[in-house]
């Protein structure tokens, strides 16, 4: 009997480390680690012990045979990857053979390491306490004998993985008391409420550290650029998500559900997310951490179809295999493709088992009239996917009243009160660092800010929205290592201000 790792993966890796027989990939050393949609654990290698299981953050990881009936294709999920891995091993070798072997000069190996002992202690500023930021930090603090100050202008710590997680997913939430542990550190001061930039600049940050490391993510969202994007009812996903996250910059009544019908534009995870929310019986939220008077509109939400629009067809869909699988469970829920092009159809039915397109074969076919509003008497609810349909307009006066698609010369509208755009996260410009408008990202180098010395980046403020909460880990690494070379050269700038000092400006400032 083997493990498998399921849908609430988080790619931390911490399962790689403590596999005895090293059966769990990719490695956070391997090309393929952070572009992965999960880790993956090899059934013909795992000897069933079990320690991938008891440290998982998220508790992804069971035995094959306790999988529930909604997890069961999960096993298959973790068996597939390592099929494909030996095909492609197979056809890496046939390619040697064909055009003779490649021979590497080996040399002695060589490590870089860098000691405690090769620089005094640091003074080190983490502006962000989500997982890039808290991944940073554990570096920061097994490693060396850095003093940390963790800043967040939120009152609550956590980033995205305290008010960018869906409620029904508390098992991802669980990896915040993995990064909480180091909140109470005996060498972290941790300082909430506390916006740099506004209330406390990023020159009196500087002046009190000998480094400061920002990780504030991506904190806006990408537009459509469409007409009417800004009318009464069309928000985007990260509003939504953070309304039912009880965000503090997001008004209770920020969202009405009077509608029968939601549009949301995109189908990759968070798209899913919502839609997921959106049609779930309300009461089986009730025990989650889901925000109090978002519990109270979802009970009295009109919602009864949420559609799910891409631009492209159904192999191309932007969510993860694991979550589109989750989809398919849902109680009381219908899920549903348009099949208004028949390529969409043929593209289904011609994909293998484990791939996007392949997933979705099983699932009800229909050409939706769009004329016909939602049954709002009907038990059940629905989601619909809506292939290579690209939203031009959202109609309506001062309300939503509609979408409106382009299908090649076809244009339609899809009657709506409410859309949400789940186009991709964005990063914004940070006073006093330079900024790329291009990429929505800080320009570094391995982390270190262009042009400022002292100053690094990690997470998606350096990398881009790209990556899930595990992939945090690596670029962090990469960061600390930069932060730490430049420590060992002697070319961190001298703090001016004294340590004590800070906590009672932050105090003065908050």
């Amino acid at each position: 009997m083997a493990f498998a790792i399921t849908q609430t993966c988080c790619n931390d890796a911490t399962c790689v480390s403590v596999c005895p027989v090293n059966c769990i990939r990719p490695t956070p050393e391997e090309r393929a680690f952070g572009s992965t949609e999960m880790l993956h654990i090899d059934p013909e290698t795992c000897i069933d012990c079990g320690a991938c299981s008891d440290v998982c953050p998220v508790d992804a990881v069971f035995p094959v045979s306790s999988l529930t009936t909604d997890q069961r294709e999960y096993a298959d999920v973790n068996a597939a990857y390592f099929e494909q891995a030996e095909k492609k091993s197979r056809a890496s070798a046939q390619e040697t053979d064909d055009f003779g072997p490649n021979f590497h000069a080996w040399g002695k190996p060589t490590f870089d390491r860098i000691l405690p002992s090769d620089f005094g202690p640091l003074r080190v500023a983490i502006v962000g306490t989500g997982p890039a930021g808290m991944y940073a930090a554990e570096d920061l603090l097994l490693h060396t004998r850095a003093e940390v100050t963790l800043i967040d202008r939120l009152p609550i710590a956590g980033g995205l993985v305290r008010y960018g997680v869906a409620p029904d997913h508390p098992a991802t939430k669980k990896i915040g008391d993995t990064f909480a542990r180091f909140h109470t550190h005996p060498r972290v001061r941790m300082h909430l409420g506390l916006e740099v930039g506004g209330d406390i600049t990023a020159e009196e940050v500087a002046a009190h550290h000998d480094a400061v490391i920002y990780a504030v993510g991506a904190a806006t969202d990408r537009q459509l650029g469409i007409p009417g994007e800004k009318r009464t009812g069309s928000l985007s996903a990260t509003t939504f998500v953070a309304w039912y996250n009880a965000h503090p910059e997001v008004a209770p009544d920020a969202v009405d559900l009077s509608t029968e019908r939601v549009v949301v534009v995109g189908n990759g995870n968070v798209a899913l997310d919502v839609a997921r929310i959106l049609v779930s019986e309300p009461e089986a939220l009730a025990d989650t951490g889901i925000a109090s008077h978002a519990l109270a509109e979802l009970r009295r939400s009109k919602v009864r179809e949420v559609v799910l629009l891409g631009r492209r067809g159904p192999e191309h869909a932007a969510c993860t295999r694991s979550e589109l699988l989750a989809l398919k469970h849902l109680p009381e829920v219908d899920l549903i493709v348009d099949e208004h092009d028949p390529r969409i159809g043929a593209v289904m039915d011609a994909a293998g088992s484990q791939d996007k397109a392949g997933i979705l074969r099983g699932v009800a076919r229909e050409a939706v009239d769009w004329s016909v509003p939602p049954d709002p008497t009907g038990r059940r609810r629905r989601i619909v996917f809506r292939f290579l349909s690209t939203p031009t307009e959202v109609c309506g006066d001062e309300h939503v009243r509609a979408v409106r698609v382009t299908h090649g010369t076809e244009e339609l509208d899809i009657p709506t009160g409410m859309t949400l755009r789940a186009i991709g996260y964005r990063g914004a410009p940070q006073t006093g660092l330079p900024f790329d408008e291009a990429t929505g990202t800080v320009p570094h180098e391995r982390g270190r800010v262009a042009g400022s010395a002292g100053t690094y980046v990690v997470g998606w403020i350096k990398r881009g929205p790209t990556g899930g909460i595990g992939a945090n880990r690596v670029c962090a690494r990469e960061t600390v290592g930069t932060l730490l070379a430049d420590a060992v050269a002697g070319v961190l700038p001298r703090p001016t201000g004294k340590a004590r000092a800070f906590p009672r400006l932050a105090r003065r400032r908050r």
